[in-house]
């Protein structure tokens, strides 16, 4: 942001001097102090275009009104107005139509998400959206994947309707006699002019390789991409365009970067290619270049677990009677592809409240929902989208979970596995994660908060205690799983830390004796928290010496964890944070005490 010290006169000047401003210091936005009038008068000779103009805020004299004068949806200014409204606790005046109802920004959408968008005529742009924003009826086509295609899925307005592939658009339109306003494609493909309004968006996600003789002619570079056309790609999905070594001074890889400059030239060389696993490998290529393939493995090597979605295709340019060869070959990004994905979640505590934003988003998505219904309260589930199928586990073995995961995998949908607190402390997903592995299916771990950072917080301790105690141990007792001979609960318990016990409930005795055997004083603070942040929730207090009494006379048997330790309810210890002493965060390198 540029600020103008010195400029006394606010006339003619101030416009001139704003334009030099711009353009010398490629400023992105404007913020203008003062009366909104003022303001728009002197920024008129500013504005000639909306995807043009600078982004100009007006913020009245006393922050109370934060005001997007220019450019406020494409350029950024509401966006900016909304972060000074924050800072000034003021308000920021929006009234960009989408923007207020919460509708998708379409003009932006390809900005957002690193997409390219599909070049249309202003009148056209407006009337598409339009009809978006007026809510008349919307076909989406997603035929890959990707945040923004996931953004759109779970951000759906009621009047979108979402389909897989253009095809099932036209079929459904066709044989239920919809007339939709407006049709949204994001795709890699390209397709014939609809007779409706469209727009559509190209995600970055195919790469071409390119092989070709020496000084080969730059009109080949036309030639290639009308034949990437026919095949119904498009390129200005196209990230990449790679080569050997061997041909990067080659004016044909020039061109193609001048009609895609939205593409990265990647140049490799012959040891890079030649460790790429290609379909159609040559001898005597390798003979010339010292790779198999020039125009699949360069293709391949920006992502190697990708598809090529052309393999090898030979070319020719003949001009003036001579005959030029060229070879080329397009690869599709494997994260892009829409295939079936299972998501691993973890609950939280128990609370709904507490799942995870991620894990949140992703249960609306699910087309299945398999939850630990011993642990996991329903009400997680409860925001499904419509026509989820929401299962629990409880009644299941591994195998049968695993098949009825596999049944939605394999038509290309989303499952999310949910589990308790977070998966990865006594999840139990080792072994279905063996599974997924085995039939090489696609899967994620959305972490999820502990148990035992829902006892600190319910039982307001700190559990790390400067110079008192600075672990935090994480154990089970010995039960039908046996413990290792160095976890041992006595072993564990000469550490004297804060230690949080899962799944040892009907364990109470036993683990009431090793930590007193381990070291613990009979007198140290314990907790015994049964369902954690669930309605029910009750937390019993004492002392380690009556832990197998306190569990026994409120029946506390599953989801109840047992907290060990002096930093239990402790008020003691001081962090070095606030000592006054305490220097080691400084302001711009100064020595000042923070």
């Amino acid at each position: 942001m540029i600020t103008f010290e010195y400029v006394n006169d606010i006339g003619k000047r101030l416009a001139d001097t704003i334009q030099r401003e711009l353009e010398g210091y490629e400023a992105e936005a404007l913020v203008f102090v003062g009366a909104l009038g003022i303001c728009v008068r002197r920024m008129q000779e500013l504005m000639h275009d909306k995807y043009t103009d600078p982004a100009v805020v007006c913020v009245d004299s006393t922050g109370r009104y934060v005001i997007p004068v220019l450019s406020g949806h494409v350029g950024g200014a509401n966006d900016l107005a909304r972060q000074i409204a924050m800072i000034t606790g003021g308000e920021a005046v929006i009234t960009t139509q989408s923007d207020n109802t919460g509708l998708w920004a379409l003009d932006t959408l390809a900005r957002e998400y690193g997409w390219t968008m599909l070049k249309l005529k202003r009148l056209q742009m407006n009337k598409a959206i339009a009809a978006f924003v007026n809510r008349q009826p919307t076909a989406l086509v997603i035929e890959c994947e990707d945040e923004g295609t996931r953004y759109l899925e779970s951000t759906c307005p009621a009047h979108v309707k979402v389909f897989r592939s253009v095809k099932d658009y036209k079929f459904y339109a066709r044989r239920n006699s919809v007339q939709y306003a407006l049709l949204i494609v994001v795709s890699p493909h390209t397709y014939p002019v609809q007779d409706i309004p469209v727009i559509q968006y190209f995600p970055p996600c195919l790469h071409l390789g390119v092989g070709c003789q020496k000084d080969a002619p730059v009109a080949i570079a036309e030639q290639l991409l009308g034949e990437l056309r026919l095949a119904g790609y498009a390129a200005q999905s196209i990230a990449t365009i790679g080569s050997i070594a061997l041909k990067k001074d080659e004016a044909l890889l020039a061109r193609l970067a001048e009609l895609l400059p939205h593409a990265e030239v990647k140049i490799y060389s012959a040891e890079e290619l030649a460790k790429i696993k290609i379909p159609n490998p040559s001898d005597k290529v390798y003979e010339v270049t010292g790779c198999y393939g020039v125009a699949e493995a360069s293709a391949k090597a920006p992502n190697v677990n990708g598809m090529l979605v052309i393999e090898k295709q030979k070319g020719k340019y003949t001009a003036d009677g001579k005959i030029s060869h060229y070879t080329y070959a397009l690869a599709q990004d494997k994260e892009i592809e829409r295939r079936g994905h299972i998501e691993i979640v973890g609950a939280g505590p128990g609370d709904p409240e507490l799942v995870s934003v991620r894990g949140r988003k992703y249960l609306e998505q699910a087309d299945l929902i398999l939850y630990a219904g011993s642990l996991v309260p329903r009400e997680l589930t409860y925001c499904a989208k419509r026509g989820a199928t929401v299962r629990s586990s409880a009644n299941m073995d591994l195998e049968e979970q695993f098949l009825l995961m596999k049944e939605f995998y394999d038509k290309g949908k989303l499952v999310v596995r949910l589990h308790t607190g977070d998966p990865c402390i006594y999840g139990a997903i080792q072994e279905q994660m063996a599974y997924f592995d085995e039939y090489g299916m696609d899967y994620h771990i959305t972490p999820g908060i502990s148990s035992f950072l829902a006892a600190a917080a319910e039982l307001r301790s700190q559990f790390t205690i400067p110079e008192k105690c600075q672990t935090i141990i994480l154990t089970r007792g010995e039960g039908r799983t046996p413990m290792p001979d160095k976890e041992k609960l006595h072993m564990l318990a000469s550490h004297q830390s804060t230690m949080c016990i899962f799944l040892s409930a009907s364990l109470a005795q036993q683990v009431q004796d090793e930590l007193l055997a381990g070291g613990y004083p009979p007198e140290t603070p314990v907790a015994a928290c049964h369902k954690l942040t669930w309605k029910d929730q009750r937390i019993y207090r004492g002392q380690l010496k009556n832990l197998a009494a306190i569990m026994q006379t409120n029946r506390l048997t599953l989801t109840t964890m047992i907290v060990v330790g002096d930093a239990i309810g402790n008020r003691d210890g001081l962090s070095k944070l606030y000592d006054s002493h305490f220097t080691h965060l400084f302001r711009n390198g100064g020595d000042r005490k923070l």
